[in-house]
């Protein structure tokens, strides 16, 4: 079994700050692999689907997803699905077994609800210049509360993941001489150059290869 509170002191050096929504993660994390039965991916063994978008509150959850689960931005086996809301889907890449878990409504407004949000975060004041005294009740409620309070885990489920190939391929950018990996390259003339110095030569914006 995966204990979370392992992982909180190592999260917040990762993370830098203390806040609710870190710990959250944590807990979130840590419900979806027990419930699937695995450990810690050490290379790309599970795939995390995070359901926070771009610029809302407690997208900080993220960071202790990454923790806990071991699915991080570098390895590439963690994603942001923009969806606004605070879901893991944690997927087993080899068995395609899948858990959704989503912290309750309630312990999320609860969360809003608090000083911290209402007289700091709202107000624009970075959370770590948020008293401790004011921060420290909600860590510890989080990080200690029973799982069916703050938690709604769903059962197992196949995911179908189909994972793109690595590039190991790549060449030197003739204008600025840094690294490109292949599919990133374009054409500028005669010369083969990366994204950036393409921009800048013809003063338009180009897309990324997605997957």
């Amino acid at each position: 079994m995966i204990d979370p509170k392992e992982f909180y002191e190592p999260g917040m050096i990762l993370h830098g700050h203390k806040c609710p929504a870190m710990p959250l993660g944590l807990r979130v994390g840590a419900a979806a692999m027990n419930k699937l039965g695995v450990e810690r991916a050490r290379d790309g063994q599970l795939i995390a689907l995070v359901e926070i978008g771009e610029h809302h509150c407690a997208t900080c959850f993220a960071d202790g997803i990454q923790m806990v689960t071991g699915c991080t931005l570098g390895k590439g086996n963690i994603r942001k699905l923009h969806y606004g809301k605070w879901g893991l889907t944690l997927v087993e890449k080899k068995s395609g077994r899948a858990v959704r878990v989503c912290p309750k409504a309630e312990a999320m407004l609860a969360n809003k609800q608090s000083p911290f949000f209402t007289e700091y975060r709202q107000k624009g004041i970075p959370a770590s210049e948020v008293p401790d005294d004011v921060v420290a009740p909600m860590v510890e409620r989080v990080m200690n509360a029973p799982a069916e309070q703050i938690l709604t885990v769903g059962e197992i489920f196949n995911y179908a993941w189909e994972e793109p190939p690595h590039s190991f391929d790549g060449f030197v950018c003739e204008m600025c001489g840094e690294m490109v990996v292949e599919p990133y390259g374009r054409l500028l003339g005669d010369k083969k150059v990366c994204i950036p110095c393409r921009n800048k030569a013809t003063g338009q914006e180009d897309g990324i290869p997605r997957t």
